[in-house]
């Protein structure tokens, strides 16, 4: 590790670049905050860009149910309840909670994961958890109040600290983090 802390890392490894879907994919959601909620579409799309691997489980969640947690999630001011919302679709675990969070409200969210958090555990700025799985909600709350006063810092959105963590791992890392066919592994580096 060539970095003492956080603050250190993104000195100078901070970076805005996300992909192109990525970036496709914000704006195209933008209107879901002014809307409140999530169509099925939307989610799958958000979903997929997430974690592919379980599409067969956010197909179950029918619109219906996915307009009704989502709006609740949008309406709450309560990170607890916008995090349980989310966590209530089949499906949703705190990664992907946090990842439709982050691609409709980047500034205050980032995407919580296996890369940010085995980074963060690396740095001794966390504690737990040093495979980076199993999240609860205690664990994201914790990853966001240490994100947000980061974004602050460096005048930059949340989504931008966690990307930037992200690629500094994904960079850094030696060996495979999931396997040979896992989306982290091909060349797209806003999959996690």
């Amino acid at each position: 590790m060539r970095y003492r802390d956080i603050a250190e890392l993104l000195a100078n490894e901070l970076t805005a670049e996300d992909s192109d879907e990525t970036r496709r994919l914000m704006r195209d959601l933008r209107v879901v905050r002014q809307r409140g909620y999530l169509t099925k579409r939307e989610f799958i799309e958000i979903c997929r860009w997430k974690s592919p691997r379980a599409t067969r489980h956010y197909m179950k969640n029918s619109p219906e149910r996915i307009r009704r947690k989502t709006a609740a999630a949008f309406a709450s001011r309560d990170e607890r309840a916008r995090f349980e919302a989310l966590t209530a679709l089949d499906g949703v675990g705190a990664p992907m909670a946090s990842a439709i969070l982050t691609l409709t409200d980047p500034r205050r969210y980032g995407v919580i994961d296996i890369r940010v958090w085995q980074l963060l555990y690396e740095l001794g700025s966390v504690r737990t958890k040093p495979r980076g799985v199993g999240f609860t909600f205690n664990h994201w709350h914790e990853f966001l109040m240490m994100l947000r006063p980061q974004a602050k810092r460096f005048g930059v959105s949340v989504r931008t600290v966690e990307y930037s963590l992200f690629c500094y791992h994904r960079k850094e890392q030696k060996g495979v983090l999931y396997g040979p066919s896992s989306p982290c592994n091909r060349s797209d580096p806003a999959v996690s």
